[in-house]
Formats: C-alpha cells, sequence, structure tokens
C-alpha cells in the first residue's frame, strides 16, 4: 500500500496533527445531524497511525448522545480538524478538509448512514484496524 504521512490542522494553526495512511484516501460521507451541519468528511485511522504534533492544551471536548464518541474542538478558531469516533473508539476520524493536500493522489468517497447509526455503525469497525 502506497502510504504517507499526511499533516493537518486547524483554521487558526494552533492545533496541528500528522497521521499516516494511504495517498489514496478512503474517505466516508456521513449523514448525521452533526456531519451534516459541520461538513465533516472522514477518514478513519488506527490510533497508532495518528499523532497530535500542537495544540493538545487548546482542544476542548464536546459529547452527546451515548458519550463514546470525542468531539475535538480548537477552543480559539472553533474547527473539530479530529475526533474520537463512536465507531471506533481505538483510533481517529480526520476531517478530510483539514488535511494539508501535498500528499493526497485521490480520494474516494464512501457514503455511510449515520442518520441510522445503530443499523450501520459496525461497518466502520475495521477501519481503526491497524493495516498489514
Amino acid at each position: 500500500m502506497n502510504t504517507a504521512l499526511h499533516t493537518g490542522g486547524c483554521h487558526c494553526g494552533s492545533v496541528r496533527f500528522e497521521v499516516r495512511a494511504p495517498r489514496r484516501l478512503r474517505i466516508q460521507r456521513c449523514n448525521c445531524s452533526i456531519c451534516t451541519m459541520t461538513g465533516f468528511e472522514h477518514l478513519i485511522v488506527p490510533a497508532a497511525d495518528f499523532r497530535l504534533i500542537s495544540g493538545a492544551e487548546l482542544l476542548t471536548t464536546y459529547t452527546f448522545n451515548t458519550g463514546v464518541a470525542r468531539h475535538l474542538f480548537c477552543r480559539v478558531c472553533g474547527i473539530k480538524s479530529f475526533y474520537v469516533p463512536r465507531s471506533n473508539p481505538d483510533g481517529y476520524s480526520v476531517n478530510l478538509r483539514c488535511l494539508d493536500r501535498m500528499q493526497i493522489e485521490a480520494v474516494d468517497y464512501e457514503d455511510f448512514d449515520g442518520q441510522r447509526w445503530e443499523r450501520s455503525g459496525h461497518t466502520l469497525a475495521e477501519l481503526s484496524r491497524p493495516r498489514s
């Protein structure tokens, strides 16, 4: 698999991260209430492939419903660059819109039915498993 170290961050640049992922990204578009309102496009990765570089002290957490997902926002600019998703609590979901584009060769989109999470959540479980 052709992987790269992608970098990204929030709007003001206070929160920066890196994520190891393929150059051709598999992105989930979710229709749940929070993703629809924020335009979040999901790149779900194992925790071992994600590293917060700066801004940990500026992150604030929002939870709702089951409280499993930890939505992390920059307190300065309000952007959610990444979070710990309910479907993959052992990984991270990075917002494609917050990645620097240098290492991206292509993007493949998959629609995810977050409005019916109880029926479809299990389909994302393999995304946070380590790649071989």
